[in-house]
């Protein structure tokens, strides 16, 4: 497997420099299928630690030579919102109940303009339409439990041996984070 540099088509451009010093928050769709980290799927507004997501997801995907998520389309290759973020649950639990809470603020004052049309040619204003959600009900149960595989985190590193295999899963941990703001960084990748 050799990394790819893939989505330049969707790369957008976010200021940190604000006057209140807060970063941009993108809302439009963004990353490869495989790649795309939750607060893209569920329309929390996303930055630059949606890129930390995808680094880390390459970095599994060259240790175990396989994809991190398999879930990812459907039987016709269209991307599967619903299913990724099933597998995310059965590897990362359950998602904390501040990024629902977000995901559902965002729905009721984002809307894309212009547009955006699919590869199907089917046109979208928000990010709930485009990713077909909404994916947890009022209580934050997630809609779509029979999606969930049994597959564990734990159980996708095979090729590691015990000690670098929980410090591989460590290091998994801190880069793939519900939230944004609790995924590993450095100053110089924002």
């Amino acid at each position: 497997m050799f990394p790819q540099i893939t989505d330049f088509g969707a790369a957008t451009l976010l200021s940190n420099d604000r006057h209140d010093g807060t970063v941009q928050l993108g809302t439009s769709p963004i990353q490869p299928d495989h790649y795309r980290a939750p607060e893209v799927v569920l329309g929390c507004g996303w930055s630059f630690s949606a890129d930390i997501w995808n680094l880390r997801v390459m970095l599994w995907n060259l240790i175990e030579d396989t994809e991190l998520f398999t879930q990812v389309q459907d039987a016709q290759g269209n991307y599967d919102s619903k299913a990724h973020l099933a597998e995310m649950i059965a590897l990362l639990g359950q998602p904390p109940k501040k990024l629902l809470v977000m995901s559902d603020s965002m729905a009721q004052v984002v809307e894309w303009s212009p547009a955006i049309t699919d590869e199907r040619g089917k046109i979208y204003s928000n990010n709930r339409d485009y990713f077909e959600g909404p994916f947890f009900d009022d209580k934050g149960n997630f809609l779509y439990d029979e999606l969930i595989p049994t597959r564990k985190l734990e159980d996708t590193v095979p090729s590691l041996e015990a000690g670098d295999r929980e410090a591989c899963l460590s290091f998994i941990k801190q880069m793939l984070a519900w939230l944004p703001e609790e995924r590993k960084t450095d100053p110089f990748l924002n």
